[in-house]
């Protein structure tokens, strides 16, 4: 319950997203396509949050760690949420793509 509420208020261990994309994690964006025309991470993918349940077949490894991310970090907790429920096992919610970005470079 009180790693819980930790995680909840942000005290939680901190994610390194640099080492996870480091050791191959795929980042996935979860805004619509176009706001990823407008502007994204470099070799991320692009699967907007209404669409991640009919393409999980491009999310073919359980195993691989997957980022994901969006404009605020609200799709990107569903779309870990949904990803989650369907058994992948390394998901991460990065939050915003640009600070996401900053974080990785």
């Amino acid at each position: 319950m009180l790693n819980t509420l930790k995680q909840l208020l942000g005290f939680g261990p901190k994610t390194d997203y640099a080492e996870l994309r480091r050791n191959g994690a795929i980042i996935v964006d979860v805004r619509s396509k176009s706001e990823f025309a407008d502007g994204n991470i470099k070799n991320s993918i692009n699967i907007p949050v209404n669409t991640l349940l009919q393409n999980l077949n491009k999310l073919k490894n359980k195993n691989t760690p997957i980022i994901t991310c969006c404009a605020t970090g609200n799709r990107s907790g569903m779309a870990k949420r949904v990803l989650k429920s369907k058994g992948y096992d390394q998901v991460y919610n990065g939050g915003g793509w640009k600070s996401l970005n900053n974080k990785i470079s």
